[in-house]
């Protein structure tokens, strides 16, 4: 009966790596957050516009090696089928990942054309105020110095209009 092989060491070398890069996805999955939301770890995240109708919620998903379906190597790789069964693994966890990036490459579109837009409607409205409420001031200095001299004519035309009147008057007496 039983037949005992030897063991392939290049094949248990690389189901060793091929489970240090399991744990390693592990730990991308995990450390993947970003202001306490971590999409790959199942979080949702919450996008809030000024109106209810357009705010955006983006579903979190589990991608660790469990969620991917990238079960640890069997056996060591020491037989053909091991190896299959990996690759298939594999296979499915990338048509996974792709799927999965256009969902979120598609949220990130309709974020980022809101946020481009917000952007503009505030930079026009900033530059429509500023144009409200400031002056040119070499035109308001000009304005300025055409009152000032207009009213210093003016004291002036009275200042003579009453000297001539005292005049005629210092002529009666």
């Amino acid at each position: 009966g039983a037949t005992t092989g030897t063991v392939n060491t290049t094949r248990s070398s690389l189901a060793s790596q091929y489970d240090d890069l399991r744990s390693q996805i592990d730990q991308l999955a995990t450390d993947s957050g970003y202001n306490g939301v971590n999409l790959l770890n199942g979080d949702a995240l919450a996008v809030v516009f000024n109106n209810a109708a357009l705010d955006e919620s983006i579903s979190g998903v589990t991608f660790d090696s469990a969620g991917l379906g990238i079960s640890a190597t069997a056996h060591g790789f020491q037989t053909d089928v091991d190896v299959d069964s990996a690759l298939t693994d594999l296979t499915a966890a990338l048509g996974t990942l792709r799927a999965q990036s256009v969902a979120f490459g598609s949220s990130l579109s309709v974020v980022q054309t809101r946020q481009d837009f917000t952007k503009s409607m505030v930079n026009t409205l900033q530059t429509g105020a500023d144009n409200l409420v400031l002056a040119d001031t070499n035109q308001e200095g000009a304005n300025m110095l055409a009152l000032q001299t207009r009213q210093s004519l003016s004291t002036t035309a009275l200042s003579l209009a009453s000297q001539a009147s005292q005049s005629v008057l210092q002529l009666f007496q």
